[in-house]
This record gives C-alpha cells, sequence and structure tokens, in this order.
C-alpha cells in the first residue's frame, strides 16, 4: 500500500499534463481488463502471490491528542477529529496541531498484522492474529492491554490483503464492477466498485494512463452527526524488488480541509516476520 520514484513517477508526472482524448482506451476496457493492467503495473500476479510479508516504514501525521486507534490504519483510520464544531470553523489548537510520529508496520499472511507507533518516547502495539486483535496505549495513560472491539474486530477483517484488493480479488469472494470514468486530481481513472465477501463496499480509482490505484475509498466516518466519505489518495509509487508501492498517502474526509498525510521511507518485501510478533502483546 505505499510508494517512490523510479519509472513510475516519471509515468504519472507526463500524465499530469495529458487528458486522455475523446473515445480513447478509457470507455473500451472492462473491469477485469482494468484490474488485469492494474496488476501488471504493480509488478504482476505471479510476483505479488510470491510476497508472504511485508514491511513498512516512515511518519505520519497525528495530532497531539490522537489515539493509536486513530492511527493505525493506512488506509482508513489515520483521520478522525474529536472537535464537534462545524469543518469550515474549525481552528486549530496547541492540542490540534499535528506532529509526525515514527511507526513500523508490518503485515503477513493469512491476515495478520502489527503496527508500532512512537509518541512521547513510548511505544503503542495494536496487533492482529487474523482472528483476534489487541492494543496497547501507554501514551494515553492505558497500560494494560486492550482487545479489539467488535467494530474494530470486523473492520480489520474487511481490510485488503497485504497485495491490495484486487489482487486473486475472485478468491476472496470480492465482486469487481466497472463505475463510469471519472478524473482524479487532474487524470482519466477507471472507477471500479468492489462489493467484498462481506457485502460491503470499497472503490479504487486506477489511473487511466500508468494503470496503478491512485485512489481507493475508506470506511465512512460519522463526524458532527453526519457520515462523511473517506478518501486515500496514494501518490510517489516507487520500485520495491520489482513491485510498486505507493510513499506518500494522503487520507481525506469529505468537509474538512485537513487532511492526514502518511510518508513511506522504506519497504521491505519478505522479511523474516515469526508469528509470535502478531500474538498479544505483554504490558510493560
Amino acid at each position: 500500500m505505499f510508494r517512490k520514484t523510479l519509472l513510475l513517477s516519471l509515468v504519472l508526472s507526463l500524465s499530469s499534463f495529458q487528458t486522455l482524448p475523446a473515445g480513447a482506451q478509457t470507455s473500451k476496457l472492462t473491469a477485469a481488463q482494468v484490474v488485469e493492467k492494474n496488476i501488471a503495473a504493480r509488478g504482476g500476479l505471479q510476483a505479488w502471490r510470491a510476497v508472504q510479508t511485508i514491511s513498512w516504514s516512515g511518519k505520519m501525521d497525528a495530532g497531539t491528542g490522537d489515539s493509536v486507534a486513530r492511527s493505525r490504519r493506512f488506509a482508513e483510520d489515520r483521520v478522525k477529529p474529536t472537535s464537534r464544531m462545524q469543518p469550515d470553523k474549525m481552528e486549530r489548537t496547541d492540542k490540534d496541531k499535528q506532529v509526525q510520529l515514527p511507526f513500523v508496520y508490518e503485515m503477513k499472511r493469512p491476515g495478520k498484522s502489527r503496527m508500532e507507533i512512537e509518541f512521547a518516547g513510548k511505544t503503542a502495539v495494536q496487533v492482529y492474529d487474523g482472528q483476534h486483535g489487541w492494543k496497547l496505549r501507554p501514551f494515553l495513560g492505558r497500560n494494560d492491554v486492550e482487545p479489539f472491539t467488535s467494530d474494530e474486530a470486523k473492520g480489520e477483517n474487511e481490510e485488503a490483503d497485504l497485495d491490495g484488493y484486487l489482487v486473486d480479488y475472485a478468491a476472496k469472494g470480492t465482486k469487481v464492477e466497472l463505475d463510469g470514468v471519472e478524473k482524479v486530481e487532474g487524470h482519466d481513472t477507471y472507477k471500479l466498485k468492489l462489493t467484498l465477501k462481506s457485502g460491503q463496499v470499497r472503490y479504487v480509482w486506477v489511473d487511466a494512463l500508468s494503470f496503478l490505484d491512485v485512489k481507493v475509498s475508506g470506511t465512512p466516518r460519522r463526524m458532527d452527526g453526519k457520515m462523511r466519505n473517506v478518501a486515500i489518495y496514494q501518490r510517489d509509487f516507487q520500485n520495491v524488488q520489482g513491485l510498486m508501492f505507493p510513499f506518500l498517502l494522503e487520507t481525506a474526509v469529505d468537509g474538512y480541509r485537513e487532511t492526514h498525510k502518511m510518508v513511506i521511507e522504506k519497504v521491505v518485501v519478505n522479511p523474516k516476520l515469526e508469528d509470535a510478533l502478531f500474538a498479544k502483546p505483554q504490558a510493560k
């Protein structure tokens, strides 16, 4: 789920200066063909099937009052303002100002994940073993290991695998449909509608020139009494061992000016990750 500056950067920079002419290939591809081209652009099906573990590290934006539950997810849970003020009237106080927190995020098949975030000299940990999840948030004064809530567990089950939503989507029980062509940051994209096995719907926007997934939808959030759509923009794709990763993720919530960024500094493909890393953490 992350990025860089090699050949892909060149492709994206070129695509930012041109749009497809009327009647171009955009309107002729099926959903299956768009998916096939996306997977090829990201490194190929067999290459992604060979990936068993991935480690990302970098820095993420977070308000000084944010909890790890708000910061943990790459695609969905990095934006959750606590203010009840209207979005256009929100003012940033010292408490609300963003800071950049170092993080390490690790994933292992099938469905295991571990996030560590450094804050104020303490390490917050959140792990999921494929069935159960726990969190340890010492910087909130919570020194006991807490289990996932039912909503958190459900959300984790619906998260994309380490290879994303589109690789082997049929085997994952996902239905993919072409939902039209839209502009994303000035680029023509194919909008794909994904109906997951659980019945939840996600959208993925695939650039019509590079065929990289430059935007994905997140879980809608209730803020100020309204359900608001969440979008994650994926930029600065780079090549890591033949696979393309976005190295900049920016999460935006409808109606809110402030966005949250996650800058990836390093991606490691197939590092050795013991299963014990994804077990219930120990309180300190």
